[in-house]
């Protein structure tokens, strides 16, 4: 099935029009049918010559039900426009058509009713000039009497063409139902209906009411007054909800599927101003206003990021913006924030609307982000508003992830997004065709990460690590939790994933170097280039040891050339100023070799050692390799302990040894 709403002006026949074609009442207050004026939405059905179920959301014509009828047309993807041949276009059809356009319907057909009163020529001409400078194109046009019944036949049969017209929504989108009504029905609970414009819906489902997030499952469901199992949409629709109270939901609430919307108070839109809206010409942003998307409203206040740009990405004809004819269009990039949370997806077309102005001004406009990064620096503004106004109304996982450096892949779903993907288009205005765009692999775990951006993170923590090497050269290294919070990042897990060795190395000679997380600590290896490996001198300490520490060393291991088996005593290293956090930061650094915690030598001593025992009788035993080593056995044993765990020797259970 589809729906579609009708718009127009009061009094124009939008009504008796719907009643006519379905045989149905749509107006359900006894206030409406009193008055002769339709005050709420109105909904009835009709089957079309090909069999196809159309639905029909009748809206109110009055200015003062405008909210309403904006909660009528949101979700839906096509229009009725409805003008009566003895009154022509009026004020409200003007702003009926400019709340089609600013919402991205791009699919309507035109109705001109009381045929049987007027001439529907010069009417229905003025309406199509009209049309034709919207986003609805170049509409089919019929002409109908609902008393006499001339052209309904006709209008039929186009209402048919319409709908065999509209694009096939995919029954695996999200769900977002917005509520447009909600009561209770004694025996069964709580109760609401609306639009699915997407997606799919089963009895036993469990969806979230938003914006308090409640669950709310599906204990009923019906299209059209009939039980169903599931539905898939576009439908109309009512659920009978279990957990949720009579009184909780109300109309621009939505039930939405868990982890599947962004549920947001600020967003970055790009907002376009048509020539069909009443007030063309402007191109003044309101400091306050009210958002309209769905059946929802909710106050707003605008903070442009740059100034309006005439025409524009988001404007007719631009890129990613809605077909239509050049005219008085211009766009600008703005951050919203609302009042209430909404359930939003990139790429959502949402209205803004002053109901205090005079002039009725409606502004449509795209959603480009959901969850915008702050603006706080000074320039920051400006330079988003930028980057943003290059944008298509429908970015791609790329474009939200070049602007926030890091997603995690549930967050850019819940942005309506995909890595490697743009977000699915509203079946009302669906993006032109592109490239298929290369999907984005997580960096660890379900992190992505723009690569210019992780790119710019590895240089950035061997600079943090190289600079806490400066500050504490004795220190083992930086903790993965320090690193963190000095690239101000979100999870430890990223830094580890920064840690491991790169696909391609860094080029650049000025770079500090690859870090390594090596027993729970962070280190950086020194860049060599491939001309210059050169193996370095282990009696010239790293200049990045204190000095007294370098002097230190040096004596060791002069001390040690003399006798290599002959380990310095504590209080010797204590009178070169070597300590333990000296001693470790050496042995990391591979001037001296710790054979245990009071116990150095030189680099490569063990295999001196080993060198040395070779030659002796096998197996030996501790005295035979101590008088070999020309040492002592506080040496002699703590090294062959250490050539044991290195399987240079093997202990045997009498304690005697052989090499391996």
């Amino acid at each position: 099935m589809q729906v579609i709403a009708t718009a127009g002006h009061v009094d124009h026949g939008k009504s008796a029009l719907v009643r006519a074609l379905t045989g149905m009442e749509p107006d359900r207050w006894a206030e409406e049918k009193l008055r002769g004026l339709t005050i709420d939405l109105g909904f009835a059905w009709m089957t079309l010559p090909g069999g196809e179920r159309l639905a029909f959301v009748d809206v109110p014509g009055h200015e003062r039900f405008v909210p309403n009828m904006l909660a009528g047309v949101g979700p839906v993807p096509a229009v009725l426009v409805v003008v009566s041949a003895d009154g022509g276009w009026m004020p409200q059809s003007a702003e009926h058509l400019a709340a089609i356009d600013a919402v991205g319907i791009r699919h309507g057909l035109l109705a001109v009713t009381r045929a049987d009163l007027a001439d529907p020529g010069p009417a229905m001409r003025q309406a199509l000039g009209h049309l034709a400078r919207s986003g609805l194109g170049q509409a089919e046009a019929v002409a109908v009497s609902a008393v006499t019944g001339e052209g309904l036949p006709e209008l039929r049969a186009a209402l048919a063409r319409l709908v065999a017209s509209l694009p096939v929504p995919d029954a695996g989108d999200p769900v977002r139902l917005w509520v447009d009504r909600s009561f209770s029905i004694r025996g069964s609970g709580t109760v609401v209906t609306g639009t699915l414009p997407a997606g799919t819906i089963a009895t036993g489902q469990e969806l979230l009411l938003t914006p308090s997030m409640r669950p709310a499952r599906i204990r009923g469901l019906e299209m059209l007054n009939e039980r169903a199992a599931s539905v898939t949409g576009v439908a109309r629709v009512a659920l009978n909800l279990r957990g949720i109270p009579a009184v909780v939901p109300a109309r621009g609430m939505a039930l939405v599927d868990a982890g599947r919307w962004t549920v947001t108070k600020l967003i970055d839109v790009r907002l376009s101003l048509r020539s069909s809206s009443p007030s063309a010409g402007t191109a003044r942003l309101p400091e306050e206003t009210t958002l309209h998307i769905g059946s929802a409203r909710t106050p707003a206040r605008v903070r442009p990021l740059g100034p309006p740009i005439p025409g524009g990405p988001g404007g007719p004809g631009g890129p990613g913006g809605p077909a239509g004819p050049p005219g008085n269009a211009w766009t600008a990039i703005a951050r919203l924030t609302l009042r209430d949370a909404l359930p939003l997806h990139v790429g959502d077309r949402v209205l803004l609307r002053d109901p205090g102005r005079a002039d009725g001004r409606i502004l449509g406009a795209t959603v480009l982000d959901v969850a915008p990064p702050a603006v706080a620096r000074r320039g920051a503004a400006a330079a988003a508003g930028r980057e943003l106004a290059a944008w298509p109304d429908h970015p791609s996982a790329a474009d939200l992830l070049r602007r926030h450096g890091l997603l995690r892949a549930g967050a850019l779903a819940a942005m309506g997004l995909t890595a490697g993907s743009a977000p699915a288009a509203p079946s009302a205005a669906p993006p032109a065709t592109a490239a298929p765009l290369a999907p984005v692999a997580p960096v660890v775990g379900d992190w992505l990460a723009d690569p210019a951006r992780w790119a710019d993170l590895r240089r950035r923590l061997a600079a943090a690590v190289a600079a806490h090497a400066r500050s504490d050269p004795l220190a083992i290294g930086m903790s993965p939790e320090a690193a963190r919070a000095a690239l101000g990042l979100p999870d430890r897990t990223l830094i580890e994933a920064l840690a491991r060795p790169a696909l391609d190395p860094p080029a650049d000679p000025g770079a500090p170097g690859q870090v390594q997380l090596t027993g729970g600590y962070l280190r950086l290896v020194p860049q060599q280039s491939p001309e210059r490996q050169e193996p370095r001198k282990l009696t010239e300490p790293v200049s990045s040891l204190p000095p007294l520490v370098a002097s230190g060393i040096r004596a060791v291991l002069t001390d040690l050339a003399r006798a290599p088996f002959m380990a310095p005593e504590a209080g010797r290293l204590e009178d070169l100023g070597l300590d333990q956090r000296a001693l470790a930061a050496a042995a990391r650094a591979g001037l001296l070799l710790r054979v245990s915690e009071q116990i150095v030598l030189a680099p490569g001593a063990e295999a001196e050692a080993a060198h040395v025992l070779a030659r002796l009788p096998q197996p030996f035993t501790t005295a035979q390799a101590r008088q070999a080593l020309g040492t002592t056995r506080r040496v002699a044993i703590p090294l062959l302990e250490y050539l044991d765990r290195a399987r240079i020797t093997q202990r045997l259970p009498d304690d005697r040894r052989r090499m391996r």
